[in-house]
């Protein structure tokens, strides 16, 4: 339900001018030094991106009214909305773009994890960034903000960084030290955090083992690298159906693949396999799909219809039991799949 938007809120709106007769600075005049032309640019930009955020808020909030309206007394199935969204060219992603903004807004101003008062020092960029960020980021980045700080995505993203990499508890004490020393920066700690992450515990010591022994920025990323290809591998793996009917020990693969220093090569390879047994899927379903609709459409038709047999019969190659495509206009690279089914019923 759409709630009644507070004193507060409407005012912040109302503060926000609405005369955008803006008196831009003469790209020609040399008078002009290039840190004032850049500084009066910056002020008309900010106006604009608080005008932004705020109207897209609102938009928001509208969109989600007429959302949950027709939920409650429509016909369930989103057709009025979808006509509003039409009248007024709005697209369904961005319509739920806005919603899921609005919903942002709400809920740090109900967690009072945001002043209304200090919205406006937000780019909508950072807005959004800080809608997604942990509890304890709001906060700071709402401090920031109410203290006056102009709130960018930067600000909010470097934030973040620190916050994930001091607050997780699979970096070793080592590197949080050098960190707060200011010798190893959260931005590269923060991707190696969220990839450790993914990864189960019997794969994390030796990771924890080697940062904590070259606290650096180059074993960092290296790690980060390592630790992505890991958990590639290890989902992949896990989803590759050929692979689990097999008596093949994933684990010493695994193994085997990091003392060759080859994991990035193993993980892309597992990914590819994984690809192609979905893509076979997909394609027998879709090549069931073709056969059925082709012998519907055979009963529906007969010798009077020269033009719909001609086009049953132009499709044999892709409803056959073995399917021909040509790779090029001039049909020099030909692929033919034989299919070949057990166990149907």
């Amino acid at each position: 339900m759409l709630q009644t938007p507070s004193q507060a809120d409407i005012v912040a709106a109302l503060e926000i001018p609405v005369d955008f007769n803006f008196q831009l600075p003469d790209p020609e005049d040399e008078e002009i030094k290039e840190y004032d032309f850049q500084e009066q640019l910056d002020v008309v930009w900010k106006v604009c991106e608080r005008f932004d955020l705020q109207t897209d808020i609102w938009r928001g909030r509208v969109l989600r009214a007429v959302r949950d309206r027709e939920k409650q007394g429509g016909e369930g199935r989103g057709a009025g909305f979808l006509n509003w969204l039409k009248n007024r060219e709005i697209t369904k992603s961005q319509a739920y773009a806005l919603i899921q903004l609005a919903n942002s807004a709400d809920t740090l101003l109900a967690e009072g994890n945001l002043d209304p008062d200090s919205i406006n020092n937000f780019s909508k960029r950072a807005f959004v960034e800080t809608a997604k960020s942990a509890p304890e980021v709001q906060r700071m980045v709402s401090e920031a903000a109410q203290s006056g700080d102009r709130i960018t995505r930067r600000e909010v993203k470097q934030l973040s960084d620190e916050w994930t990499a001091m607050s997780s508890e699979l970096l070793p004490d080592e590197v949080k030290e050098k960190a707060t020393e200011g010798g190893l920066p959260p931005r590269h700690l923060a991707p190696l955090v969220r990839e450790m992450e993914k990864l189960p515990d019997s794969h994390l010591q030796e990771i924890q083992r080697e940062v904590a022994e070259s606290p650096d920025v180059d074993t960092v990323k290296a790690l980060t690298s390592t630790s992505r290809n890991l958990s590639k591998y290890l989902d992949s793996a896990a989803q590759v159906q050929t692979l689990r009917r097999a008596s093949i020990d994933m684990e010493m693969a695994l193994e085997e693949a990091l003392r060759l220093d080859c994991l990035s090569t193993a993980s892309d390879l597992v990914k590819q396999a994984t690809n192609l047994e979905q893509t076979v899927g997909k394609l027998y379903t879709t090549w069931k799909r073709l056969g059925n609709l082709a012998d519907r459409l055979y009963v529906d038709t007969g010798a009077s219809n020269p033009h719909l047999r001609s086009l049953l019969t132009c499709l044999d190659s892709l409803t056959n039991e073995t399917i021909e495509v040509q790779l090029d206009d001039g049909g020099e690279r030909t692929i033919r799949l034989k299919v070949i089914t057990e166990g149907d019923t």
